[in-house]
């Protein structure tokens, strides 16, 4: 069994720097790999200009080296933060009371893939004993840098439970995933054996939101990896920076961004395009991790209203897809009770929180052990109001 001292912690600001094929291995070995914590992805977010110093996304990955062989043992993706934008799991309100008693909230760490809420592995590690030094040399490097806090956002099981052993605080979360098995734990064989599950009234509803669709003379085709053209990518930007403007805020992620993911990892993506017609008029991609099975739904955007289109685009043609190629879940990501209603089930979440300040953190522990039963109960009630049949 290793012990801190065989490991060489290094910082590294721009992860472009960090040998691919080293952190991809971490990643390919990881008990829940995404296509979000590959080296390419990482690496494009920061030389795009999309998460870096300049939009308040301060890379300081951290890394542990085998003191003996000099290889990579564990690594995390760590960010300095001047805000607490683009991370999906809010705390204004503890920013808000650290100000109101005077104290600075910000700069804080958050080990998390920007923008991306998507559950996953955080802290790549060849072994638990590895996993747990690279958690607590981030608590460290935290208190020497005088960060208020750090996030642990969307971890897999095992990380949780060391976040738990290192005394981080808890809190829950949900988010809706279509999960391809039946109660028999047989796969669905098409989009239309999941709506015979359902319950007629939600059955109904489905099959005429796609009618509209149809009605308004559009057709979808998925297209995936290098099957996305140069000029699918263009018109996805389109769209995708369309939505983003009209919610009245710049798009997090530059055109920049997407053209160097469609070049060095094209088979992690799967884009839907509408037409009517001739034209293009919406696209939704979709994040795949081919070797685990599943898919991700990200962005979309459109450059006509047509009625229930989104819900096309973005949920029955994914699942359709999925489910034609063998898929074993499509997670839909954040918030959207709406998402129940087309197949997408409840899921808990839960990010793991280190709080600097001993009055705060006791505070902020109240606070989530609140959250947590008010989640619970959030939780029941989007149970007793599933879509699906339920046995009698």
């Amino acid at each position: 069994m290793k012990h801190a001292n065989d490991y060489v912690i290094r910082v590294v600001e721009d992860p472009g720097e960090l040998p691919a094929a080293d952190w991809d291995a971490l990643v390919e070995t990881s008990a829940r790999p995404t296509p979000f914590m590959r080296h390419a992805y990482l690496a494009a977010l920061h030389s795009s200009g999309s998460a870096n110093a300049s939009t308040g996304w301060r890379a300081r990955f951290v890394t542990l080296w085998d003191r003996d062989d000099k290889t990579l043992q564990a690594a995390c993706p760590l960010y300095v933060k001047s805000h607490s934008y683009g991370e999906y799991v809010f705390d204004w309100s503890w920013a808000q009371a650290y100000e109101q008693h005077g104290l600075a909230y910000y700069p804080k760490g958050v080990v998390a893939v920007p923008f991306t809420p998507v559950p996953g592995t955080r802290l790549l590690a060849r072994s638990s004993e590895a996993r747990q030094v690279l958690l607590q040399a981030v608590q460290d490097l935290a208190t020497e840098w005088l960060l208020s806090s750090v996030h642990l956002l969307f971890p897999d099981d095992a990380e949780q439970d060391a976040a738990a052993q290192a005394g981080w605080l808890p809190r829950d979360g949900v988010q809706f995933h279509f999960h391809n098995r039946k109660a028999d734990g047989a796969p669905y064989r098409d989009l239309d054996d999941v709506l015979q599950h359902m319950q007629q009234e939600k059955r109904k509803k489905v099959r005429q939101e796609r009618r509209k669709v149809y009605a308004a003379g559009v057709r979808c085709e998925c297209r995936v990896g290098t099957e996305i053209q140069a000029e699918d990518w263009a018109f996805f930007y389109r769209c995708y920076e369309r939505t983003y403007i009209e919610h009245g805020n710049p798009p997090y992620l530059t055109p920049d961004f997407f053209a160097q993911v469609a070049a060095h990892a094209p088979e992690h993506w799967m884009m839907v395009i509408a037409q009517r017609g001739d034209s293009s008029v919406a696209a939704s991609l979709i994040g795949l991790e081919p070797n685990s099975g599943v898919a991700y739904g990200r962005y979309w955007g459109c450059t006509e209203a047509i009625d229930c289109l989104h819900f096309e685009v973005c949920y029955y043609q994914p699942l359709s897809w999925c489910i034609a190629h063998g898929y074993q879940r499509f997670e839909g990501g954040a918030q959207g009770t709406h998402k129940m209603a087309r197949g997408l089930l409840p899921t808990p979440t839960r990010s793991w929180h280190w709080i600097a300040h001993p009055s705060f953190r006791e505070a902020v522990a109240r606070f989530v052990l609140r959250e947590s039963d008010g989640m619970a109960m959030h939780m029941d009630e989007l149970e007793r109001h599933t879509p699906m049949k339920t046995s009698s």
